[in-house]
């Protein structure tokens, strides 16, 4: 005999981001080691447990539950997770070196470093090493760690554009001294401080570089400078690292814009919560909520917590979380959510989930981790600059070595080297996809739309065909009575009737059979004893007469009349579900029931048409006549029907045989398979389930299905920028390459376009925090 024991995973290891972490693991293995026979992962209430199977004769459950307990306590002690924000990363080879010298330190078990997001993501063993001396060694690199809520101060901030304007001021005047005829070891002085300033975070990049045996941007701008310099050409040499910093400078401040975006969304849940407790009410941090608290929300404010509504009604602003443009009703039982903004109502919710585990909460943490997920174009351009930078360095030396052989002199032919060595620097390159990145997951992020990775943005970009679930994706998922057939008496006796009996019953046809009558405005006593036979229906005697409810089994081996059956085959073949009702053995007549189509479907669908998707497919467990007659009503492409979740799974399969890149759009749940298996799996209403947020590549925040053109449509406009960002910079390259041969421009030229390219990408790329819905 084998009892079980479940026990909320967030309990054992609080600080595990997800199920996903090496520490459940970790925590499996040593609960195994204990001897407990079994021990996997379930969801239950929308959160993960872990489920632990064991011998009563050898466990109790309480020792079980102490066992796990202390498990977790052990492994959270030892293994640590932190999220920690980098300050005074310059550039993206940064985010490399900060990588690989955390990589090497005994102890470290991951370091996974976002230029993009100014985050490390770190798991390391505090038996061998503490988190103290992370923070030193990333400090001896020349970066800083910055402690969550503290700002970085003004000049910390402001830095980059300080040194770079002090750059420009002293390089402006080193040449106005130069032209007043004033000692040249005066201009040569402040020419020499400007090399200063503005080479200071480029020389360290560089040297960081080098230290790692990658050879960056920053390496070709130093030796740039440093041949200027040989030459004597020091005012050259000044206003390249005086325009490189100030490149550099500009194109932080137009990061950290996207950047601010994201980190806003952090801002939307209050600190504070009014809570009832012993009595009273008191006001707590936000992390100090526990589940079944209860939280007061007063009219106009901001919602501290996931929840339901306990007492009260109101109607709810979403739109920060999901996108949704019109509030939502709020009643009791109804579910809330952290950082969405009550209306005019009093409401007093009960926390369900904790603060970290919040829907808001979990949107941040993936939009982060997002940002951290190169997509195949920045994987292309990564490698390319790390071919192209040694080969520009062994091409410089090349234009230096062989004009001398052909009469030219040394200052002529290094000169012009480290013009094309300007020229060949493929700064705009570098950043042309990272920018676009997270500008359009930031913008996605704003409207309700969650892209967990550049991957994944430049693949739902790229997508040919679109696979839906029927139910509750392109349905509302309840069935509603549709037609009305009485064969003897009037519609509405018929309902009347069929709705005294259902009101007993929990069944979605009953349910369905009173929110019609309800709706017709009738009026009906409950029956007060009803048999109930399962899988067939209700029989219950109502004013002296027996009173079947039910669907063709409950009346088998009874005949139906002609008209009846005529209404029934019709019924049927529409992909209709068909309830009779008979009264002392007289059929009444018969009503019929469909899952109905979401409003604006069809509008949804031809909208993902022109917009360029080629094919739309409905896949759905459902006989045919069911699944042809939502197509039809939808107008859906294609139909498959009377499928299981593996049969999805083939389809998908052949569909991407087919079609090339499918998604597939589903709730997250029992489409998994089929959305793992697919280019892009796509979530409906990710701000109700967890699962939702686990599985999909893309969750649509709301259960809105009109929301899917727009991410299309945003993810092919990113692709576009991407393209435009990507040509742009190659274009500068090899335009700059050959008129610095020739000769037709020196490194101030050279530069300025260099950076004026640079500069041009990255606002390109920012534009993606501007689209629209009406640009689509």
């Amino acid at each position: 005999m084998t009892e079980k024991c479940s026990i909320e995973l967030a309990l054992l290891l609080p600080d595990v981001p997800n199920e996903r972490d090496t520490c459940v693991g970790r925590l499996i293995e040593l609960l195994q080691a204990e001897g407990l026979e079994k021990i996997h992962l379930v969801h239950q209430n929308n959160s993960p447990h872990l489920c632990l199977h064991h011998d009563p004769q050898h466990f109790s459950v309480a020792r079980v539950r102490e066992l796990a307990q202390a498990a977790g306590a052990k492994i959270a002690d030892r293994f640590r997770h932190e999220s920690l924000r980098i300050d005074g990363m310059g550039c993206p080879i940064c985010a490399t070196v900060i990588e690989h010298t955390l990589q090497r330190m005994e102890g470290i078990l991951e370091a996974s470093v976002s230029y993009a997001a100014e985050r490390l993501h770190l798991e390391y063993d505090s038996e061998k090493i503490e988190r103290s001396a992370i923070v030193r060694r990333i400090a001896a690199l020349g970066y800083v760690v910055l402690e969550e809520g503290r700002a970085t101060g003004w000049f910390a901030e402001h830095r980059e554009i300080i040194f770079s304007g002090t750059a420009g001021l002293l390089l402006l005047l080193g040449w106005l001294t130069e032209l007043a005829g004033l000692p040249g070891n005066l201009s040569l002085g402040l020419l020499l401080g400007s090399y200063a300033a503005g080479g200071f975070y480029t020389l360290r990049d560089a040297w960081q570089g080098l230290k790692t045996r990658s050879f960056d941007i920053d390496i070709l701008m130093i030796v740039a400078a440093a041949g200027a310099a040989a030459l004597g050409a020091w005012a050259e040499g000044a206003l390249l690292l005086f325009l490189f910093s100030l490149g550099h400078a500009l194109e932080h401040m137009a990061m950290d814009r996207a950047r601010a975006a994201i980190e806003a969304l952090a801002e939307l849940a209050p600190k504070t919560a009014l809570v009832q407790r012993d009595g009273g009410e008191v006001e707590i941090r936000v992390e100090e909520l526990l589940r079944g608290d209860r939280v007061i929300i007063k009219p106009g404010s901001r919602i501290p917590t996931d929840g339901r509504v306990l007492s009260g009604s109101s109607v709810v602003d979403q739109s920060p979380l999901t996108g949704e443009s019109i509030p939502v009703d709020k009643q009791q039982n109804d579910p809330v959510f952290a950082g969405t903004v009550n209306g005019e109502g009093a409401l007093v919710v009960e926390v369900t989930r904790l603060a970290r585990e919040s829907t808001l909460g979990r949107m941040v943490e993936m939009v982060a981790e997002a940002q951290m997920q190169k997509s195949p174009t920045q994987h292309f351009t990564d490698r390319f600059e790390r071919l192209f930078v040694p080969v520009i360095l062994a091409g410089t030396a090349l234009l230096v070595a062989l004009p001398l052989l052909i009469g030219y002199s040394f200052d002529e032919s290094f000169y012009r080297a480290m013009a094309v060595l300007v020229a060949a620097s493929p700064c705009a390159l570098a950043i042309a996809t990272p920018s676009a990145v997270l500008a359009g997951i930031a913008r996605a992020a704003r409207d309700g739309v969650l892209i967990k990775g550049g991957a994944h943005l430049e693949n739902l970009g790229s997508l040919d065909a679109i696979a839906f679930d029927k139910t509750g994706t392109l349905t509302v998922g309840k069935p509603k009575v549709t037609e009305v057939v009485a064969v003897e008496g009037s519609e509405e006796n018929l309902l009347k009737i069929a709705a005294t009996v259902e009101a007993r019953s929990a069944h979605p046809l009953a349910q369905a059979v009173v929110t019609e009558a309800k709706r017709r405005g009738l009026v009906w006593n409950e029956a007060r004893e009803v048999e109930t036979i399962t899988g067939q229906g209700l029989r219950t005697r109502l004013d002296g007469k027996n009173i079947a409810v039910g669907n063709a089994k409950l009346f088998a081996g009874e005949s139906l009349p002609e008209t009846l059956l005529q209404h029934d085959t019709q019924l049927t073949s529409a992909g209709r579900t068909t309830m009779f009702i008979q009264a002392d053995g007289h059929f009444l007549g018969v009503l019929a029931f469909a899952d109905t189509p979401r409003d604006g479907v069809r509008a949804v669908l031809d909208h993902l048409h022109k917009i360029g998707i080629r094919q739309t497919i409905m896949l759905t467990g459902d006989n045919e006549h069911v699944g042809r007659a939502i197509g039809d009503a939808v107008g859906i492409d294609e139909v498959q029907a009377s499928l299981t979740p593996e049969d999805k799974v083939r389809a998908i399969e052949v569909l991407a045989a087919h079609h090339g890149r499918v998604a597939m759009v589903g709730d997250g749940v029992n489409d998994a398979p089929a959305m793992a298996r697919a280019t892009v799996g796509i979530a409906m209403g990710g701000a109700g389930t967890d699962v939702a947020l686990e599985t999909a590549d893309v969750a649509l925040m709301a259960d809105d299905l009109s929301k899917l053109p727009f991410a299309v449509a945003l993810s092919r406009a990113s692709k576009r920028i991407i393209r435009q960002n990507l040509w742009l910079s190659l274009g500068v390259v090899v335009l700059l390459i050959p008129i610095t041969l020739a000769g037709l421009a020196g490194i101030g030229m050279a530069v300025a376009i260099h950076e004026g390219s640079t500069l041009i990408v990255v606002v390109n790329a920012l534009r993606l925090l501007a689209y629209r819905r009406e640009d689509m």
